[in-house]
């Protein structure tokens, strides 16, 4: 096992600016391959994405929320596909973190820099239960990272023990580390936005799995006893961060985009822009923008900082529903505004709107299930006593 050694020399304090040079020179084959190219999944790891996230005793950083956040969001001004991606292999790393020791051991023992992709939520295929073990058949959906990862997170249902309370045993959660090697990828990635994720499906053909190399997913509701900040927040707390993240930066970069292109086609001189629409939609959309950068900011400082109690988390799952939709909302002005130019390939608003329009998409994000938590947490506590 490795040893805490000196500080890493590579992590997200930093923004990660070769990273972010190769994303714009590669956005145009991310798109067309649709998935990362060599190129960028080493500059990933190069960046501090993948080990971002890894317990310090394996060489990792152990990093917190608000340098991935803004490292994430200023690489998704380039390319969301690869801040998409970047994002995920750090977040997926902080859920492994939660297996045994023995598991983790198999993941990183050689080295923290380990590309990690994922298909959690919801369950798929099917996990039996074998001697020691358990068998994975079926497929899985969206596993962003796929082409250049080194082991992949799968989740199915399973079937606890038998109790006195449960006679037949509950259903169960369960996810399983399985190396990348062992599953078969399906070309079912064929998108609108986000092309370039490579977010295709993965097939498991009995495929074995050690027990000691899985977890139930109500584990990362609790601290990790003996871990590090970033894994004593529990999952809900921090889920939302790491897909609005991307959806901050490419508004960002949409919002550039557009002042360039505003600025060439319809400055004329000294004269400002004279257009009401261009004006309202710029307030309105950089504001928008804004005010989706403070809420994301807020949340990650949470995560860094605070206590976690069931209404700041359910506060930073709306932070991030509406950052999500503020951002779409000030995207799609944009991309509106610009009327038939946006229509033109290799237009960057068009592809900006396109990639945070399927962001903004995710079920993580959806506002409805995110202002449920939020009510719920703020009645109960306003109807405990002193409340």
């Amino acid at each position: 096992m490795l040893t805490a050694g000196p500080p890493a020399t590579r992590c997200l304090t930093e923004v990660p600016t070769a990273l972010i040079q190769i994303a714009r020179r590669d956005a145009p084959l991310v798109e067309e391959r649709r998935k990362l190219t060599d190129d960028l999944a080493e500059a990933i790891t190069q960046a501090g994405f993948a080990r971002h996230f890894v317990p310090c005793r394996w060489g990792g950083d152990a990093g917190d929320f608000t340098s991935l956040l803004r490292s994430t969001a200023s690489v998704a001004e380039a390319c969301a596909s690869t801040a998409w991606c970047a994002a995920l292999y750090a977040a997926h790393a902080r859920l492994a973190a939660y297996l045994p020791e023995e598991a983790q051991h198999d993941v990183w023992a050689s080295t923290p820099d380990v590309r990690i992709a994922a298909s959690v939520v919801p369950p798929q295929g099917t996990a039996t239960a074998v001697p020691d073990g358990w068998s994975l058949s079926g497929r899985w959906s969206f596993a962003s990272g796929l082409a250049h990862a080194d082991w992949v997170l799968l989740a199915s249902w399973t079937q606890s023990a038998p109790c006195s309370d449960h006679p037949e045993g509950q259903r169960e959660h369960r996810i399983f580390a399985v190396p990348r090697a062992h599953l078969t990828s399906v070309d079912t990635w064929h998108t609108l936005g986000l092309r370039g994720t490579g977010s295709n499906s993965v097939q498991a053909n009995e495929v074995y799995v050690p027990a000691y190399r899985s977890l139930l997913l109500t584990d990362l509701i609790s601290p990790l006893a003996g871990g590090a900040r970033c894994h004593a927040v529990p999952f809900p707390m921090v889920a939302g961060l790491q897909f609005a993240a991307p959806i901050l930066g490419a508004a960002r970069g949409a919002m550039h985009a557009w002042v360039s292109s505003t600025r060439e086609r319809e400055w004329s001189g000294s004269q400002k822009v004279e257009s009401a629409k261009f004006q309202q939609a710029l307030a309105r959309s950089s504001g928008e923008i804004q005010a989706a950068q403070l809420l994301l900011e807020q949340a990650a400082h949470r995560a860094d900082h605070e206590m976690p109690t069931a209404l700041n988390t359910a506060e930073n799952q709306r932070n991030a529903a509406m950052a999500a939709e503020w951002c779409a909302s000030a995207v799609d002005r944009l991309f509106r505004v610009q009327g038939v130019r946006s229509q033109a390939a290799g237009d960057p608003v068009q592809r900006h709107w396109r990639d945070v329009t399927a962001a903004a998409g995710h079920a993580t994000l959806g506002f409805e299930i995110a202002a449920t938590a939020h009510a719920q947490a703020v009645f109960d506590q306003t109807t405990q006593p002193g409340g």
